[in-house]
């Protein structure tokens, strides 16, 4: 059923709200997913704090001007198009979508949805920086935001314990030898 201009107004409210909560934007064409397998989605990407929205392209591409965000034209894919929203790790949404896709395959092994592309940096001052699919790909295999946290205190905590582990075998060397020293003179 064909929208109101005011239903369409608050849906363009709404998605310009996102844009502007949101650190990434990741656009799949989801054409092969059945509606259990795209609530299981919405689902999964609510947990990883990011917002699975379907809108029209119409819509979505005028709130995308309406935005300042014109090197896109989301117009120009075809089949279905949701925009995910990521607020709070800008690759969680590829992460959650890449695993998705993974798990949910057609039957002759073929993928029911594939990354259109993506934005990040949307508030930086630097400027937004689109990219492509392959891009959004490689973005769902780094490391998350925690991951990396861990790897930089397990570096910084290395030379820590490297240095008790030296003073440890000194002092464990110098028990050594008293102990030796005392069984001799005994």
């Amino acid at each position: 059923m064909a929208k109101s201009k005011e239903q369409k107004k608050e849906i363009i409210k709404g998605l310009s709200d996102k844009i502007s909560r949101s650190k990434s934007i990741v656009f799949i064409n989801f054409n092969g997913l059945e509606v259990k397998e795209n609530e299981d989605l919405r689902e999964k990407l609510k947990e990883s704090q990011g917002e699975y929205y379907v809108a029209k392209k119409t819509l979505l591409d005028r709130v995308l001007k309406d935005n300042k965000i014109t090197d896109f034209n989301i117009k120009e894919h075809k089949g279905q198009v949701a925009a995910i929203f990521g607020y709070e790790d800008e690759a969680a949404p590829a992460k959650v979508v890449d695993n998705f896709k993974k798990e949910h395959l057609t039957k002759e092994g073929e993928e029911k949805l594939y990354f259109i592309s993506g934005i990040l940096d949307l508030h930086s001052e630097t400027g937004r920086k689109f990219i492509s699919r392959e891009e959004v790909a490689f973005l769902a295999k780094l490391p998350t935001k925690l991951e990396l946290y861990a790897k930089i205190a397990g570096s910084l905590n290395a030379p820590v314990s490297g240095f008790v582990n030296v003073l440890a075998g000194n002092l464990r060397n110098l028990v050594y030898v008293l102990s030796a020293v005392k069984d001799k003179k005994v």
